[in-house]
Formats: C-alpha cells, sequence, structure tokens
C-alpha cells in the first residue's frame, strides 16, 4: 500500500522547523523557530507538580477544567474588555493551534473561502490547505504593515466564510488598530463571514500600545483563539482557548473532544496557578523584549539589513542587504558563516513575495540574544 491522502498534497516540512535543524548541525543560535527558551516562572510548575502529585492525571472534561476556564474568563473581561461565560463560551484547547484547528473545522466547509494576510503564519494556511478550505491572500503594505482596504474588499466574495486575524502579528509584529477591526468587522458582517483572531501574543506590544480583541469591538462575528506558550514561555505545553459565542462554541468542543480528547490536564492547573500572578510579571514582559528588539533591530542594521521594528510579538523581517541573490541564500549563509539562523520570508508569502526578507525570533535570554545580535553586527555580506 502506498497510497497517501489527497488532502496532504503539496504540504512539506515548515521552512521554520528546517532552519532549526539546520541550526542544530552546526551548534548555531536559533533566531528562527519562536521556541521561546525562557525560564518558565515558579507559580506555573508548582501548580503543575501539585496537579500531578495529587494524582490530578486523568481526562478533563473536553472544555477543561473549571477553574482554569473560570480565571481565562476574568481575564478576557479585565484585560481583553469582552465578557464570556466559562461554562458555555470557553473550550480549553491543545494550544491555540489546536484552538484554530477545531474552530475552522467546526465552522467551516471543504470550498469555503478564508482570507489570509501576507505575511502569514503557515500552520494558519496549511491547517485551512488540509480542511479543503480555498484561501485568498490580501498583502500588508510596506513600509509599515498598513491595510489597502480596497484589495481587503475586493478579496470577498459570495464564497468567503472567514477571515484570519493575528494581532499582534506572526510574523510582522503588526497590532491590529481599533480602525482596522472595525472594517474588517464590517465586512465579516455584510458577507457573513467569521473572524477568527489568533491572539497568542497578546501581551507582547511595545512602544506604549494596546492590543485590542476583535471581540471588544464585535463579539458577534468574532472567534478569539490565544493560549498560554508565548506569554509563560512554555510553547511545550500545549494550552490555548477559543472563546466564542456558545452557540459556535458548543460544536467547536465537539470537535475538541473528538480529536484531542481534553489538553493535558495536570499543565492546565499549573495554567490555572499561573493566572493568579499580579500584573507587574506582564509589564515586566513586554519591557524586556522591548529592549531585546531594540537590540536585534541595531544590530541587523549595522550588519547592513533593514529591518521593520514591529509593533508587537517577538519577530522581525528584515530585507537583506542587495549583495545577496535572494532570502534563502542569505539564511543559509548566516547560518554557514557565523552560526544564526533565521526564517527565509517565502515562507510567509503565496504571491511570490517575502524573497527578500529574513524573519528573526528575539524570544531568547539576553546572553544568547547578545551573542547572536553580535555576530550579526560584525557580519559582512563579503566576508
Amino acid at each position: 500500500m502506498n497510497q497517501i491522502s489527497d488532502r496532504l498534497h503539496g504540504l512539506v516540512q515548515s521552512d521554520i522547523r528546517r532552519m532549526s535543524r539546520e541550526c542544530e548541525r552546526v551548534g548555531g543560535i536559533n533566531l528562527g523557530q519562536g521556541i521561546c527558551d525562557l525560564p518558565t516562572i515558579p507559580e506555573l510548575v508548582e501548580g503543575a507538580c501539585d496537579a500531578i502529585s495529587s494524582s490530578k492525571a486523568t481526562y478533563s472534561k473536553f472544555e477543561g477544567i473549571d477553574v482554569l476556564r473560570e480565571r481565562i474568563a476574568a481575564k478576557c473581561e479585565r484585560f481583553n474588555g469582552f465578557k464570556v461565560d466559562p461554562a458555555s463560551e470557553l473550550v480549553v484547547t491543545v494550544g491555540s493551534t489546536g484552538g484554530f484547528a477545531a474552530a475552522t473545522m467546526a465552522t467551516l466547509n471543504a470550498g469555503d473561502e478564508v482570507i489570509l494576510f501576507e505575511p502569514y503564519y503557515g500552520y494558519h494556511l496549511n491547517t485551512l490547505k488540509v480542511l479543503g478550505i480555498e484561501t485568498k491572500f490580501v498583502p500588508l503594505q510596506l513600509p509599515d504593515w498598513s491595510i489597502d482596504f480596497d484589495a481587503l474588499r475586493a478579496a470577498f466574495g459570495p464564497k468567503t466564510r472567514g477571515i484570519v486575524v493575528c494581532t499582534p502579528s506572526n510574523p510582522c509584529g503588526k497590532v491590529f488598530t481599533r480602525e482596522e477591526l472595525e472594517k474588517i468587522a464590517a465586512l465579516c458582517h455584510e458577507f457573513n463571514a467569521w473572524c477568527f483572531t489568533d491572539e497568542i501574543y497578546e501581551y507582547i506590544v511595545y512602544d506604549g500600545r494596546k492590543h485590542l480583541s476583535m471581540a471588544a469591538v464585535d463579539r458577534e462575528i468574532a472567534i478569539t483563539i490565544s493560549g498560554f506558550s508565548k506569554t509563560f514561555s512554555v510553547t511545550g505545553w500545549r494550552i490555548g482557548y477559543v472563546a466564542a459565542d456558545k452557540r459556535v462554541i458548543a460544536p467547536i468542543g465537539l470537535v475538541n473532544d473528538l480529536f484531542y480528547v481534553c489538553a493535558p490536564t495536570p499543565l492546565q492547573w499549573g495554567i490555572a496557578r499561573a493566572l493568579e500572578i499580579g500584573d507587574d510579571y506582564y509589564r515586566n514582559l513586554a519591557s524586556d523584549y522591548e529592549k531585546k528588539r531594540d537590540l536585534l533591530a541595531e544590530a541587523l542594521r549595522e550588519g547592513g539589513f533593514r529591518p521593520f521594528v514591529p509593533q508587537g510579538a517577538y519577530y522581525m523581517l528584515a530585507e537583506i542587504p542587495d549583495a545577496f541573490s535572494d532570502a534563502r541564500t542569505a539564511a543559509m549563509t548566516l547560518i554557514e558563516e557565523i552560526g544564526v539562523a533565521s526564517v527565509p520570508g517565502a515562507s510567509f508569502y503565496a504571491s511570490g513575495g517575502g524573497d527578500r526578507l529574513l524573519r528573526f525570533c528575539f524570544a531568547k535570554d539576553f546572553a544568547a540574544l547578545q551573542d547572536a545580535a553580535g555576530r550579526l553586527a560584525r557580519f559582512s555580506v563579503t566576508a
């Protein structure tokens, strides 16, 4: 037997993972994948360990343990600006990626169309492809990643059933404004489409900006997807959630149960404990990342790159020096010559863009990032 599912046609290992493997090969510093290899806060570890030691290791409810959903609901009201019923409008998922998969499987049919902004997060695109969803692309405009709303409106059509908004954005760091979200919401109403918002980087915003959830702007069309991997530096724990009106959360919960049964129970207890910490943690998180952002941006400039400084998240796209023929060549040169991994920008575009961009991740401890920044600042294309 050699049959492979048609739904996997054209899917290959992401450049993000490929560059991580190349980085491992040379023993380099990985600024490619958003691994977020920072220390885990004690409260979170203690909460998980207490759950393990007290044998809280069996299945939870498919929608998640009660205390975690209650604390997520409180967080949504306090921080995100919208109310959600923890009993009927929240599902805890296997990471935000699992949340996106469950939400799209529950609300979309094969042949429906969903709009993605370019540059996009590849897992969004590939999840939709596997489900048989058609995608349309609207490029964000450099240098500030602004939206051409004429182009966006033209992308909507009779088969459009959704749009994905990633704010703050992976990979470009765009933070969507209220005006932008209001215009997107109006188009969703006009064309009877959902707005799937990936808000996993919600606490990582810079220069005095505030994160704004689509659900705080227009609750009716919003399916909010987020999680704790980035906020608490536990990318391997896989605890996320989906928040939406009860009419759609019920089918999302069914899909979550079918494919995942539940998120890891002891780790849910750990996240619940972490959500007790004070607001200083979140302020310090954003402040530390802002310093790292500025450190990396300056190093890239010194190395001959043109960084597009992000408004949020912990990624930075940068234009490569003219001496490079393309981004893939530039990425491999950085790996081989200075041992720093990045990701070619074409990984985030379907329309041929991004060929002169690299994505760098600065979710590293200061020592590792300073080492990488020093290598980049001293880098010469002709070296």
